[in-house]
């Protein structure tokens, strides 16, 4: 069964700040609007409901705080609550549990624990017909409080409500939340206080170090010194022993002791008056110095007066609604302030300038400084034992309707959700991170960091709880014990024994105030490493992670884990105590292989993330190694990606683990990491050549090839030549023409020496002289001579086989014939000869223009070949780097040809005559006039005779304009000198050279544009001094 409304379940979350005081606004009629209230009006109400608790305005112009209540009273009489217990029919609910349910045990039974799900002493077990709602539990405490509850504390309770409503979803959580946080410890026992005097009672206690003061019924104090015994925690126990007993003549009984230790003081309330007295021998100061007319006082702990030779101590008056402020020094008492309350305070607090006020039907916080009050929430001292207690700078804890334990700050703000205790609480005392409650059957500890009850402990008639400087003290009318907390380490350690991670990683923080840094750094990263491994033996991956890296795990810890992973080598030893239970993964999943597999996935992801931070530093061959070991036995793709990287994998151990596996590759590159290159060769040629089975790469004989090119040791390189020119010859040669550019420039390799190993694969040999020829450009006759040979022999072996291979013979047709234009260096006449005889005219025509013999080589092109274009082209090839008359003597060479043949072939004018249209400027055209046959028309070579008039033309302007621009310049250098002619010099022995200031021996002299006189060999002088050079620069510097 699930009750609460949608509305509800989307209210702030209890970690919310709430204000817990009622505005004016709340306090006034907002309007009459109330029909959520009515018949069929839940859903609307409910959402109108959430909408002001949230601290909302409501879209209707009512909203009343009248609305609300009759919501809240309509809803539980819908739901037929019973304090929990709902009827499943529409029933009008009974106004008890069914009879089948026992008694509590209690005459008022409180709430449900945080984590329980049912009363205590109440049957868990419901009857039929009946259903557990602890939402409806909630609704019958609001339906309980909303006739007198401002809006403030019904929120916050309407808050508690939905997280009963939450946590009621998981059933039977108490012995599952449990923590042993306290153990009692009896320390002051009914046989050493009042002996066989049974009408004793204690009244009240205070502690101050190992001092403990008892106040009883019978006006007397009693002072007993407190030994705690030296033994661990859990055996803790304390040694008593009575120092005095004084007995005041009030005969009234001591109603409140306080210590002020700073002035040997003990402050005594008896009989409305509040003493001094000393400490040590509880005698009265000589003063006589007291307080009259207090009912109850309280000390500041966080005094303002800046005096530490005083306390502040706060009293409620005698006088009716009064409350009195006093300095109290070592022998008198001064009073500070006397303040007004709108009710009787029947309890307070201070804390600075607040005082936090019980009063007789609300709670308020009252500045004493400006006097300005703030209304918390109301509740009724007739019903319940306020009770107000200081937990923090400007925070209090107070008993809240409803059995709530609520906190507020002075500003009127509960930072922290409520804690849900008993409704007759008659004590609570704080030790951090703990707040302990009190009433007459059981102690209870909730936490204040999540504010779940974590521990009950049985307690009948107690009815005085303190805490003491972090030492909480209970009582009973005839005995004191002490609450002996356990250390937080240990409570975290069983909170990690039950797997509860996130409630030991809660208190593990809120355990930070009370530890000294380098301890509780040291204890924290142990605590997330511990909660790591409980959530990674859940497969919990990401959260083992983030908990691993914030305890700063050495990864060691989680590979040991892993049979096998860790080197053989390694020093690692397990942290003691252990971090976890498990001997290894086996254990931890029980064999089964599902989970063993994600365990691995895991730790390769986590391995790989680490090994290359901080975490990793001081044993990264112990990670790199087990990395490997994860990668090659799953066959991960990044096996080659570590290897080829930077890593620190120890040789014996991986070689061992990759050949177990047959990742023969893999070892292979890890030898090439660890500088055995002849291994990886070895390994990786078998791999080849398959002597050993390795798939991993189908291009395994280029990356040999490639790592040869790279390899700096050239006897391996020599030492696989064979053997990778024997698989193929025209990638096997990459090893030596793909050299690093470092080697090139070294010639690290003889090219003698590998044309010699290349003799027998001709195919590489012809490569090889290829780069060194085309490529590198070595000026060396014999590898030009030899290529060019290479590529003869190819044509001519080719040109056997035409009818097959006539692609590849044009293909080295062109090679040959780009090799012969291009190079100068071959033996010119050595190829020729060996081309004589065969039908490569081309080839012999290049030849022929090599040895200047163009005549030669044009006829082969014209009158055998008859390719008039490539006649044309050479003529262009053999001028490129010539002057001007050897261009226009080659073409006028080829016209002749054309012109003088024996045969007057037709075609060969017409390749006459485009040759003079095209290349007019290559002709002189008086000469061209000379050479043509007279029967050529003048049309026909209209275009040529147009380029050459064009060209003459154009070359006798621009003469011209050369000339022109030389007088120009001639005439400016005549005004010039006729200027400086006009000028008179006189030079006297008495005028000396302006750069070596010596005078003038003969009269030879250079005059420069400025005046200055120099001696000639000065003036020659390369080296003049910046002045000098100055006015040389300057265009006008000429002598």
């Amino acid at each position: 069964m699930s009750f609460p409304p949608p509305s509800l379940c989307s209210l702030p979350s209890s970690g919310r700040s709430l204000r817990l005081s009622a505005s004016p606004c709340d306090r006034k009629g907002r309007g009459a609007a109330a029909a959520a209230a009515a018949p069929g009006g839940r859903d609307s109400a409910a959402a109108g409901f959430a909408t002001a608790a949230a601290g909302e305005p409501r879209s209707s112009a009512g909203g009343a705080w009248k609305e609300e209540r009759a919501w809240l009273a309509a809803e539980a009489s819908a739901r037929t609550v019973n304090r929990g217990w709902v009827k499943k029919d529409a029933t009008p609910a009974p106004s008890s549990p069914p009879s089948s349910f026992p008694a509590p045990s209690r005459v008022s039974p409180p709430l449900p624990r945080s984590g329980s799900l049912c009363w205590q002493g109440v049957n868990p077990a419901p009857a039929p017909g009946w259903a557990w709602c602890p939402w409806a539990l909630g609704a019958s405490l609001l339906l309980l409080l909303a006739q007198d509850c401002s809006p403030g504390l019904l929120r916050c309770l309407i808050q508690s409500a939905v997280s009963l409503s939450v946590s009621g979803r998981v059933s039977h959580l108490e012995s599952a939340m449990s923590v042993k946080a306290f153990r009692l410890v009896p320390a002051v026992e009914r046989d050493l206080l009042m002996g066989d005097k049974a009408r004793i009672n204690i009244e009240c206690i205070e502690c101050c170090g190992k001092n403990l003061y008892i106040g009883t019924n019978d006006c007397s104090i009693y002072y007993f010194l407190l030994e705690e015994k030296n033994s661990p925690a859990e055996k803790t126990s304390f040694s008593v022993s009575k120092q005095l007993h004084k007995y005041l003549s009030f005969r009234k009984p001591v109603g409140e002791l306080k210590a002020a230790s700073a002035l040997n003081r003990l402050l005594v309330l008896c009989d409305n008056t509040i003493t001094l007295m000393n400490m040590m021998n509880l005698e009265p100061i000589p003063t006589g110095a007291r307080i009259k007319g207090a009912t109850m006082f309280t000390l500041n702990e966080n005094p303002m007066s800046g005096d530490p030779f005083c306390v502040e101590v706060c009293i409620v008056s005698v006088k009716r609604r009064t409350i009195q402020l006093f300095l109290v020094y070592e022998d008198r008492v001064q009073i500070v302030k006397e303040l007004l309350t709108p009710e009787q305070p029947c309890a307070v607090a201070i804390d600075g300038h607040y005082l936090c006020l019980a009063l007789t039907t609300q709670y308020i916080i009252l500045n004493y400084d400006t006097g300005v009050s703030q209304d918390l929430f109301p509740y009724s001292s007739e019903e319940r034992r306020p009770i107000v207690k200081r937990v923090g700078r400007q925070e209090f804890l107070l008993a809240g309707p409803g059995g709530l334990g609520m906190f507020a700050t002075v500003d009127g703000i509960s930072q922290r959700a409520p804690v849900h205790w008993s409704e007759n609480v008659v004590g609570a005392a704080l030790c951090f991170p703990y707040v302990v409650a009190l009433d007459e059957e059981f102690i209870t500890v909730h936490s204040m960091l999540d504010q779940q009850q974590k521990q009950t402990l049985p307690f009948k008639d107690g009815h005085i709880l303190q805490d003491f400087e972090g030492r909480v003290i209970v009582a009973t009318t005839k005995g004191v014990y002490i609450l002996v907390p356990l250390p937080l380490e240990t409570q975290i350690q069983d909170l990690l024994a039950s797997h509860r991670v996130e409630e030991a990683l809660v208190l593990a923080k809120g355990a930070r105030r009370n530890i000294p840094k380098e301890k509780f750094q040291v204890m924290y990263k142990r605590i997330l490493q511990q909660a790591g491994f409980i959530q990674f033996a859940q497969l919990q991956f990401l959260e083992a992670k983030e908990l691993f890296r914030g305890g700063q795990l050495d990864v060691r810890e989680l590979i040991s884990l892993y049979p096998f992973l860790l080197p053989s080598s390694s020093s690692f030893m397990r942290t003691h105590p252990p971090l976890h239970e498990y001997a290894d993964l086996n254990q931890l999943t029980q064999g089964d292989q599902e989970k063993m597999a994600k365990c691995k996935q895991f730790l390769m992801s986590y391995l790989n993330e680490v090994r290359s931070t901080d975490v990793a530093n001081g044993y990264k061959e112990d990670v790199d190694t087990a990395l490997l070991k994860l990668y090659a036995e799953s066959g991960h793709e990044s096996l080659l990606d570590l290897l080829v990287s930077e890593n620190f994998c120890l040789l014996a151990d991986s070689a061992a683990w990759l050949e177990k596996h047959k990742k023969f590759f893999a070892l292979g590159l890890l030898y090439h990491a660890n500088g055995q290159d002849a291994s990886a060769l070895q390994l990786w040629v078998k791999i080849v050549n398959g002597d050993i089975q390795d798939s991993t790469r189908t291009d395994l004989y280029e990356y040999i090839v490639d790592f040869l090119t790279s390899c700096a040791d050239h006897e391996l390189v020599w030492k696989y030549a064979e053997w990778v020119l024997q698989r193929s010859e025209e990638v096997g040669v990459y090893i030596f023409t793909r050299r690093p550019l470092g080697e090139e420039q070294k010639n690290s390799f003889n090219p003698d020496d590998v044309i010699s190993c290349l003799n027998k694969y001709p195919v590489s040999l012809v490569k090889y002289l290829e780069f060194l020829v085309l490529e590198r450009r070595v000026k060396k006759e014999k590898f030009h001579t030899h290529l060019a040979v290479l590529y003869l022999e190819e044509v001519l072996c080719l040109k056997s086989l035409a009818a097959e291979k006539s692609e590849e013979l044009s293909k080295s047709q062109a090679k040959l014939r780009s090799l012969l234009q291009k190079s100068d260096l071959y033996r010119i006449r050595f190829i020729l000869d060996k081309i004589s005889g065969t039908d490569l005219h081309m080839e012999c025509a290049i030849l022929f223009g090599k040895l200047e013999q163009h005549d030669k080589a044009l006829h082969i092109l014209v009158h055998e070949l008859k390719d008039f274009a490539a006649a044309e082209e050479y003529c262009v090839w053999n001028s490129e780097s010539k002057d001007l008359p050897y261009r226009k003597k080659l073409f006028h060479m080829l016209l002749s040809e054309y012109l003088n043949s024996s045969t007057s072939e037709h075609q060969l004018a017409m390749a006459a005559v485009d040759l003079l249209n095209n290349h007019a400027a290559e002709f002189d055209a008086a000469c061209v006039l000379q050479l043509i046959p007279d029967t050529w028309s003048v049309q026909l070579l209209s275009s040529f005779l147009c380029g050459s008039m064009r060209e003459s033309i154009h070359a006798q302007r621009m003469t011209q304009i050369a000339l022109g621009l030389a007088k120009a310049e001639n005439l400016t250098y005549t005004h010039e000198k006729v200027k400086l002619k006009g000028i008179a010099t006189v030079l006297s022995d008495r005028k000396v050279c302006q750069m070596c200031q010596s005078p003038f021996s003969e009269p030879a002299f250079v005059r420069y544009p400025n005046g200055g006189v120099v001696h000639t060999h000065c003036a020659a002088n390369r080296h003049v001094n910046s002045s000098t050079n100055h006015h040389l620069s300057s265009p006008s510097g000429r002598t």
